[in-house]
């Protein structure tokens, strides 16, 4: 079954240049293929405030989004990061989403 995981973050909002930068750092990380490819949104309209961020990517099955959680937690740059980037944080939460296939 595929699963989209997406992990939401609210930041403080005086703080999103900050943020924004350690987010392009966690990009290159993707993009060197350390970390899973994903895609990032702010919101324009809708829900979320505008100082969130939502990082979303699609696995084949919930054992490779158990895999890519525990690559989160073990990766030593994407752990720098997030140590760097979590005083920022207001809020933080991560969805699962069961991709239909009709």
């Amino acid at each position: 079954m595929p699963v989209l995981l997406r992990l939401v973050q609210r930041f403080q909002h005086a703080r999103k240049a900050e943020f924004m930068e350690l987010e392009k750092q966690f990009a290159d990380l993707e993009h060197q293929g350390i970390l899973p490819k994903g895609e990032r949104f702010a919101p324009i309209a809708g829900r979320e405030p505008g100082n969130t961020v939502v990082w979303q990517c699609r696995f084949e099955n919930l054992a490779a989004v158990e895999a890519a959680m525990k690559l989160f937690e073990t990766e030593p740059g994407h752990a720098g990061l997030a140590k760097k980037q979590s005083p920022f944080f207001q809020d933080s939460w991560i969805e699962l989403y069961e991709v239909l296939e009709l």
